[in-house]
């Protein structure tokens, strides 16, 4: 009888305990891609800009930033902005996600001329323009608002 209270209680206990493993949240390789895809991108932040830049060492301009970031998680993604755009799947503005990338209209005769990385709280990582550094900007200011095309989202 003892036995088979201790047999019992013992069944329990480990029914409990694998239970506990089960429900444990583990980063998936998406968040964790994606987390390391921000980090690089935010260990930039005060480089400068350079046209056609894209490393640490000579500067980043806006789609040389997107293009190293995603580089140095292994992910290979188009070099220019245009590009990006085009091979981007669509996103709202309401359904952004930190990580996606937030497309602008800055010149004529271009559908869109800039590109950032999306951070969450309504701002995002970018290389503005020359003289200028990386930095963080607000996707809610009346400049940025009105600029505004879309965002974009790669496959992840």
């Amino acid at each position: 009888m003892i036995f088979k209270s201790i047999n019992i209680l013992l069944l329990i206990t480990s029914l409990l305990l694998s239970g506990c493993q089960s429900i444990m949240v583990r980063p998936t390789t998406k968040t964790t891609n994606i987390n390391k895809f921000l980090d690089y991108a935010r260990a930039q932040i005060g480089r400068p800009y350079r046209y056609g830049g894209q490393s640490p060492k000579k500067g980043f301009d806006c789609s040389g930033l997107v293009f190293y970031s995603h580089e140095m998680t292994g992910r290979h993604v188009p070099r220019t902005t245009g590009e990006q755009y085009r091979s981007s799947t669509p996103i709202a503005r309401k359904n952004l996600r930190p990580g996606d990338l937030v497309f602008f209209h800055l010149r004529r005769g271009r559908a869109v001329s800039h590109v950032g990385i999306y951070l969450g709280g309504g701002r995002f990582l970018h290389a503005p323009a020359s003289r200028q550094r990386v930095s963080i900007a607000n996707l809610n200011s009346a400049f940025w608002s009105k600029h505004f095309v879309r965002g974009g989202r790669f496959r992840r």
